[in-house]
């Protein structure tokens, strides 16, 4: 993996956008990171882990994203990540956004915006960036794929903190296994360790539920053999010989509760004997004492009916009474029927007569009828008079419907009169707003001429300021350029002077014993000179000629880009003038107000004109409409006139057709009503003749019936007759009589009846005591033996399967065993694991054997031999082995705890033990190469010859075409590294700056 190049954006405290060329510190190996506390060196490795991972090392990571925005950057401007790499032979670009709290748009108040992330591929052979995903997740899998490591993994190697590896070697073996299980992921060992746990607790959780259910069916055993057998032995799940001891105690029981069983089936035989003979003797009593029941019920039920003779006797003459009264009912509902018709007509003659006047009040039907064809005829005569009337309402309708046209008509002459009154007036007003809306339109043409030059030599009085601004920073850069020029070449020319003072040293070196000299051609030197400290070679002389010369060349483009703004600024001035740009824009903005009122008038021209054509329309239609009017009033004139003579010939005409009625209408409803009164009168009274005739005839037919039936009046006659309901019950009284009287006699007459009779009273109660006391001992008897086979059949089925149950532990027993050395020995607590190591830390002893080989090729160049790093096996105080880490001191040829190294010696080893640690990571993800790494702080605390071999041994990773960023506040690592990245800090945030990078 190589790093390109990275742009931050409002992050952390950088509040613009700085960017990290990677490429240019890269060319020289190793780089420094330097910058003062707070600046933010650690932010740009930050903004690297986020671009890659999404999150920040360690503690760093907070919240969701919202706290890496800088507080130093603008409410508009976007926090973003954009990294430039190489990784696994593809060059990728991903750009990250993380959550932003921004201002709305709308309204006050902020709205926070979603984390965006880009990821981009660098297609070689067309030349362009290709986008690959736009997903976090995907992104995300995509670069931990490539990279073939964490985070966390990534921050360990890649991002190298001293901080963390010091205490990695002198923390403890379990602190050493939380940090190397996250960096080798050995989480599948730890899986394997757990799940051979939880197998060992599952098959002992087996074998013990197996022991329990075996137990449980011999306790069941015991329950169902009761008091039979002596109790079981005192055993429990898990305990050997349980298995034998259940079988045999259960053969036993199975033996007794057979015996038990044909006892049992004996008992209950006699039992349902005696049963049998005791029911056949309950069944004859109780049916004697039946008998004599039956015969004492008969003679009770016989003395009743003799009690009830009388009554009987009356109602059989009742109902012979009732048969001959039915001869006289159709001649009753005869009467009853006339009679209630002759009352109907006569109220009917009665309400009819009270209607009609009172010189109708004796007249008979004939009178009547007579009376009503009279009105009849009257009626008749009265059409012509109501087709009269009629018409004369019509014609008064008329004349109302003349009127409201009279007024309507007067209403639009009164408006035309009025309106056609203010019409000049009108018409002058319409016509001052065309001709207002005319000038506006020529004012606007004449400003609309006057706008584009206002405007240009506005735009160009904004440029000469502009330039003017240009122009005093290019003066500015220029004599900044100057000033530099001048120091390079005083510099040269001392380092000129230098060189002449010291040149016969330069030339001595390359004097060699026997060869003539080049200044003074002898062959012997006895006193060569000699190189002061501070000489000045040809290559110093010729750097500060080139440093000479190329000031000279800035300085002159300088002056060059001082000339250009010059002549664009005299340009600019000559166009706008001097006048101020204030006051130009003042003159636009009066010159834009002015077109834009004259437009705005002008705009109502064609208003004004349309206004104007539809006013002139308006008043000839309201003058047509006056003549209109004054045609149709005389036309009503006329018309009036010949309705009034009409009306007067048809109002004589009525006068005579309606008498002293209010009008023909009420003449006519009077005759209709008095011709239908007598009608109706008429009709009455010949249906009240016609009925008292069927009174009389009705009455007549009664009284012969009656007498025919031999009824000494018809009152009598209707007083014997019964209704259908009487008529029902007092045959049900006569007919349940003569069935009782049988149904005794009946009885009586039975001759097992009367036998019974004659014998001694049964007692059914004695013999139910005895049946039932032979019942319960039956039941008894079959209640054993029902007992005796379900402990039988019970004692069977828990026997076979405890048989099975022993049967089915036996391979479960063997796999428990295995399962539970394996587990054992994997988790340390095996006898046969000596060292009480777990298998993960087994892994990870072999992982940190790697790393300490790795660690010792670097550790000892940078402790010029003294140090090596080994692993060690051993147990510490109680603790289980295998993650130790020992240092050996070839001084002393004696091997210590890392925790008795120095201060800088702490420092050097943790550096190299991260170092390989890099390298044995790395080969474990894959074999990605890293080709950029960072190292934080730790440098300050060794000395200049310790310090040497250290950058010695960092300076050799670009033999594999590495580059390292060392992270340091230490001011002389500034002199012995020239490609450095400062963090220079502000108010306004934080800036980054790049030197001496190729």
């Amino acid at each position: 993996m190589r790093l390109h190049r990275l742009d931050i954006t409002a992050f952390g405290p950088f509040g613009t956008t700085q960017s990290v060329d990677f490429d240019a510190l890269s060319a020289a190996g190793l780089f420094l990171l330097h910058g003062p506390t707070g600046a933010g060196k650690t932010s740009v490795l930050d903004a690297v882990c986020y671009a890659l991972y999404g999150a920040v090392p360690g503690a760093r990571q907070s919240g969701q994203g919202l706290t890496l925005r800088s507080d130093h950057a603008a409410p508009g401007t976007r926090t973003e990540i954009r990294l430039d790499l190489t990784v696994a032979g593809r060059r990728l670009e991903i750009t990250r956004q993380p959550p932003w709290e921004r201002p709305k748009k709308r309204g006050t108040g902020t709205t926070t915006d979603k984390a965006q992330t880009w990821l981009r591929e660098y297609d070689a052979t067309a030349g362009v960036w290709k986008d690959l995903s736009r997903s976090h997740q995907e992104s995300g899998e995509e670069i931990t794929q490539l990279l073939g490591m964490s985070r966390e993994q990534f921050c360990q190697v890649v991002l190298l903190p001293q901080g963390d590896f010091a205490r990695f070697l002198r923390a403890d073996a379990e602190a050493r296994g939380k940090l190397l299980g996250r960096l080798f992921d050995t989480r599948r060992f730890a899986e394997v360790e757990r799940r051979l746990a939880e197998r060992r607790r599952a098959t002992e959780a087996e074998v013990r539920d197996g022991d329990a259910a075996l137990l449980a069916d011999a306790h069941r055993m015991q329950q169902a053999a009761g008091d039979l057998l002596p109790p079981l032995p005192d055993l429990a799940p898990g305990d050997p010989g349980l298995a034998d001891a259940v079988l045999g105690w259960a053969a036993v029981a199975r033996s007794t509760a057979r015996e038990r069983l044909t006892i049992a089936h004996c008992a209950r035989t006699a039992a349902e004997s005696a049963r049998a003979a005791a029911e056949r003797a309950l069944d004859d009593i109780r049916e004697r004492a039946r008998l004599q029941r039956r015969f004492a019920e008969a003679r009770e039920r016989a003395a009743q009916l003799e009690e009830r003779a009388d009554a009987h006797r009356e109602d059989q003459a009742r109902m012979e009474r009732s048969r001959k009264a039915e001869a006289v009912a159709p001649a009753l509902d005869l009467r009853e029927s006339a009679e209630t018709e002759h009352r109907r007509a006569a109220a009917e003659e009665a309400r009819t007569r009270a209607l009609l006047p009172e010189t109708f009040a004796d007249a008979g039907a004939a009178g009547l009828a007579a009376a009503a064809r009279r009105a009849a005829e009257e009626l008749g005569g009265l059409e012509s008079a109501r087709r009269a009337e009629r018409r004369l309402d019509g014609i008064t309708a008329e004349r109302a419907d003349l009127d409201r046209e009279e007024r309507a008509d007067e209403a639009v002459l009164r408006d035309a009169e009025d309106w056609l009154a203010e019409w000049e007036e009108t018409r002058a007003g319409l016509q001052a707003r065309i001709d207002a809306a005319q000038e506006d339109a020529t004012r606007a043409e004449q400003l609309a001429v006057q706008r584009e030059p206002a405007a240009k030599r506005l735009e160009a009085a904004r440029e000469r300021d502009r330039l003017a601004r240009d122009a005093d920073a290019a003066q500015g850069r220029a004599l900044a350029s100057r000033e530099r020029a001048l120091e390079a070449h005083e510099h040269w020319l001392d380092l000129k002077e230098q060189r002449l003072t010291g040149i016969a040293a330069e030339l001595a070196a390359a004097l060699v014993d026997g060869e003539p000299c080049a200044v003074c051609g002898a062959t012997d030197h006895p006193a060569p000179a000699r190189k002061v400290a501070g000489h000045v070679d040809r290559e110093a002389e010729e750097r500060a000629l080139a440093a000479h010369r190329h000031a000279e060349e800035e300085h002159a483009e300088d002056e060059r880009r001082l000339g250009v703004v010059r002549e664009a600024l005299a340009a600019a001035t000559a166009e706008a003038g001097d006048v101020p740009t204030g006051l130009l824009a003042a003159q636009a903005e009066e010159l834009e107000r002015r077109y834009a009122a004259a437009r705005d008038g002008a705009s109502r021209l064609h208003a004004a004109q349309e206004e104007l054509r539809r006013a002139g329309h308006e008043r000839e239609q309201r003058a047509a409409a006056g003549q209109e009017a004054a045609l149709r009033g005389a036309a009503r004139t006329s018309r009036r006139d010949t309705l009034e003579r009409e009306r007067a010939a048809l109002e004589e005409e009525l006068a005579r057709a309606r008498g002293d009625a209010v009008s023909v209408a009420a003449r006519s409803a009077q005759l209709e009503r008095r011709a239908a009164l007598l009608t109706e009168a008429a009709d009455a009274v010949r249906a009240a003749e016609d009925a008292a005739q069927r009174l009389k005839e009705a009455d007549a037919r009664l009284a012969d019936a009656a007498y025919r039936a031999r009824f000494d009046t018809p009152q009598a006659a209707a007083a014997a007759l019964l209704d259908d309901v009487a008529h029902r019950e007092l045959q049900r009284r006569l007919d349940a009589w003569q069935q009782e009287q049988a149904a005794v006699r009946a009885m009586l007459a039975e001759a097992d009846t009367a036998a019974a009779a004659q014998q001694p009273p049964a007692d059914p109660a004695a013999a139910e005591r005895t049946a039932e006391a032979t019942a319960r001992r039956l039941q008894e008897a079959v209640s054993s033996l029902d007992a005796a086979d379900r402990r039988r059949a019970e004692l069977d089925r828990l026997s076979a399967r405890a048989t099975a149950s022993v049967r089915r532990l036996a391979p479960l027993r063997e796999e428990y065993d295995r399962v539970a050395r394996l587990a054992s020995l994997t988790a340390g607590t095996s006898a046969d694991n000596e060292r009480r190591m777990r298998l993960e830390s087994y892994v990870l002893a072999a992982r940190l054997e790697q790393v300490a080989a790795a660690a010792s090729v670097r550790l000892q160049r940078m402790s010029s031999g003294r140090y090596t790093l080994v692993h060690s096996d051993d147990r510490s105080g109680r603790g289980r082995s295998g993650l130790g880490l020992h240092v050996v001191d070839a001084w002393t040829g004696r091997e210590r705890d890392t925790a008795t190294l120095s201060g800088g010696e702490t420092f050097f080893a943790s550096l190299a033990l991260a170092l390989g640690l890099a390298d044995v990571v790395t080969d474990e993800a894959g074999g990605v190469r890293l080709d950029t790494l960072f190292i934080d702080e730790g440098f300050g605390s060794l000395d200049d010859e310790t310090l040497d071999e250290v950058l010695d041994v960092l300076d050799s990773l670009r033999e594999r075409d590495r580059s390292v960023g060392i992270v340091s506040h230490v001011a002389d690592l500034r002199r012995r590294i020239h490609a450095q990245l400062e963090i220079v800090k502000g108010r306004t945030g934080s800036a980054v700056r790049q030197r001496g990078a190729g």
